[in-house]
């Protein structure tokens, strides 16, 4: 059958906004940064996040230079398949499907749990946290439902938002000079920058970049994909590492340099809240923690989108029932996939409100293991697309967006990817059961979409011959 298209007409800075609020900055710079700081190489946190977008960038080097000759929404799912085979690329989309989807549930959770305590903080009633998750479930659900278009202008004022309350907290920490006078050699200091557990900060400077990928997802609803894509790539690679760094390195100002590493391990996000109520006062504190909760609805309709666009390609294919390729007449949305995947979060969340989860618990969990999920699909996607230019040698490329720039990114994914395997305890907070059953979960996609493609292709090659077609 042929395949259905979706439609859209977004510009480069709609494409831009959706994809830097699936990265959640906001909930990114309470969450994660101050990680590196604390955990990892202390005053060297800062050029971490640099890093992270030089590997990115060179990823995004190959990765475009394919994008031409992928003609669907597809993601990784597709460029894994015409690079390394369909059994390949088929095991591809479920892990794709299935990690942004323990995303999707785990954002739903930090939110569910952010708004409780807000709530509550202010004594308003104790309503259950899942309460909360569940309401914004039918939120994005709406906005997924209808045109992208309107989920752009949705997430493009949510992100100024919260973007401009970090910037703000940049500013009056180098307004006040910091807590000791503004340092900024420390964190140039090779010495600083390998000390202790420089692995850790390489993975959250790497996972930071998260949601560049997203950019090709939303090819078939964008104006002029050839140009709009690349540019809203490199332009999401650039702003988010230097907003990363600067913002990395004013939190290190914030409490001094010589004890930013002590102090921030004592209490992560708890330290960073107090800073931003020590230069931006209460009201700003309290801004800040409204911005937090708009950044989590931000990120969970984001991640909303790119999970019903993978069901919506497994649809076309066949792999998943037909219907999900179903477009809406009038918005040109994927509105069956889009009720699908919002049915699915409600029932992936009923084991754990059965179960009365600890959702500060919980979500640390669902995202830390996206992120490792997260580092394996880089891997395997950097070796499908220098695969795929060597093969086919497009014309206008050389030997550096063929070799040199596939293997540098690589290089940097592969090695991030092995830090965190052998520092599982330091990305989980542990390493119990839970992360078993999540590796295990991932792990297992893989395999189960292999063995499900050689299934096809010997039962059924009608519709084994789909999978991920142009």
């Amino acid at each position: 059958p042929p395949r259905t298209k979706l439609r859209g007409r977004m510009g480069i800075l709609a494409l831009l906004f959706t994809v830097m609020a699936f990265n959640a900055p906001l909930a990114s710079v309470v969450a994660s940064v101050p990680v590196p700081i604390a955990f990892g190489n202390g005053a060297g946190a800062p050029l971490t996040a640099i890093f992270g977008a030089a590997i990115m960038a060179f990823f995004a080097v190959g990765f475009l230079k394919m994008s031409p000759f992928i003609t669907n929404s597809g993601g990784f799912y597709v460029y894994v398949t015409q690079g390394l085979g369909k059994v390949l690329g088929l095991g591809a989309s479920f892990l794709a499907q299935g990690s942004y989807f323990v995303l999707l549930l785990g954002s739903l959770t930090f939110s569910g749990y952010s708004l409780n305590t807000f709530v509550t903080g202010l004594g308003g009633p104790e309503i259950p946290w899942w309460a909360y998750s569940l309401l914004q479930v039918a939120i994005v659900g709406i906005l997924g439902y209808v045109r992208v278009d309107v989920s752009a202008k949705v997430l493009t004022v949510l992100l100024l938002g919260e973007v401009a309350v970090v910037l703000a907290y940049n500013f009056f920490v180098m307004l006040a000079g910091g807590a000791h006078g503004l340092d900024v050699g420390s964190s140039l200091d090779l010495h600083n920058i390998f000390s202790g557990n420089l692995g850790i900060a390489l993975l959250i400077g790497v996972t930071c970049m998260g949601g560049f990928e997203a950019t090709v997802i939303f090819r078939e609803e964008v104006r002029e994909p050839k140009k709009t894509i690349p540019r809203a790539t490199f332009i999401f690679i650039l702003i988010t590492g230097l907003f990363y760094c600067i913002t990395s390195w004013s939190m290190i100002q914030a409490v001094g340099s010589s004890t930013a590493q002590e102090t921030y391990a004592a209490d992560p996000a708890g330290t960073l809240l107090g800073t931003m109520e020590t230069y931006m006062g209460r009201v700003g504190h309290d801004l800040v923690v409204v911005m937090l909760i708009t950044s989590t609805l931000a990120a969970n309709l984001a991640i909303h989108n790119i999970t019903t666009r993978y069901a919506f390609n497994l649809g076309n294919d066949k792999i998943l029932p037909r219907a999900l390729s179903l477009v809406h007449p009038k918005h040109g949305s994927p509105y069956r996939a889009s009720v699908t995947v919002s049915i699915a979060a409600v029932i992936g969340l009923i084991p754990f409100i059965i179960l009365n989860a600890d959702p500060n618990f919980l979500f640390i969990q669902l995202l830390s293991s996206f992120s490792y999920a997260f580092m394996l699909m880089l891997t395997i996607t950097s070796v499908a697309v220098a695969v795929f230019l060597n093969r086919r040698k497009p014309e206008g490329t050389t030997i550096w967006h063929r070799v040199i720039a596939p293997a540098a990114a690589l290089i940097g994914i592969g090695l991030t990817l092995a830090i965190a395997t052998t520092n599982l305890e330091a990305l989980f907070g542990n390493t119990g059961p839970a992360v078993f059953i999540l590796l295990s979960y991932f792990y297992g996609l893989v395999v189960a979409g292999i063995i499900t493609a050689l299934i096809l292709k010997r039962n059924k090659p009608d519709i084994y011959a789909l999978i991920g077609r142009q």
